[in-house]
C-alpha cells in the first residue's frame, strides 16, 4: 500500500482535494487519495494520453476482497463526486466486484483483485504508456 498521506499538506485529516480545480491530474490525486482511504494496494498510474485516444490516465489499484474492491469504488465515486460535482460516464464490474472499471472521461479507473490483475496485466500490455509516480499529481508540491 502506498501512504499518500505522506505528501498532504498538514497532518489533519481535511480532504486535500476539496478545493482544487478540475484537472485531469486533480482527478488522479483525489482517484489516489480515495483508494488509499480504502486500502487499495500496489496503485500505479500510466499517463496512456500519448498512446490512445481512451484517456489521459490509468488509474489501477488492487483490493484483496471482492467486498474491499467494491468498498474502493463506492469511496472513489464519493470522493470525486463531492470534489468535482463528477460521476462515472460508466461503470462495470459492481456486480461481481473481481474488477470494476470507472470511465471519467479523462481517468479510467481499474480496481482489480490480485488473480484479476495479474491475469489481465495491463501494465504490460500497456507498457508503453508512461507510468508516473503519485507523487507527480501532488497539488501541494506542483503549486
Amino acid at each position: 500500500m502506498t501512504d499518500l498521506s505522506l505528501f498532504s499538506p498538514s497532518s489533519t485529516n481535511a480532504p486535500i482535494t476539496q478545493n482544487l480545480p478540475f484537472s485531469p491530474e486533480n482527478l488522479v490525486w483525489t482517484i489516489t487519495q480515495a483508494a488509499d482511504d480504502r486500502k487499495a494496494d500496489d496503485m500505479v498510474v500510466l499517463k496512456v494520453a500519448d498512446v490512445s485516444y481512451l484517456a489521459d490516465y490509468f488509474v489501477i489499484v488492487s483490493g484483496f476482497s471482492r467486498t474491499q474492491v467494491r468498498a474502493i469504488a463506492s469511496n472513489i465515486e464519493d470522493k470525486v463526486e463531492e470534489s468535482y460535482g463528477k460521476t462515472p460516464n460508466h461503470t462495470s464490474g459492481q456486480n461481481d466486484g473481481s474488477w470494476i472499471l470507472q470511465d471519467y472521461g479523462d481517468v479510467i479507473v481499474h480496481i482489480f483483485m490480485p488473480q484479476e490483475r495479474s491475469f489481465y496485466n495491463l501494465e504490460a500490455f500497456w507498457s508503453h504508456a508512461e507510468r508516473i509516480p503519485l507523487e507527480a499529481f501532488n497539488p501541494v508540491e506542483n503549486v
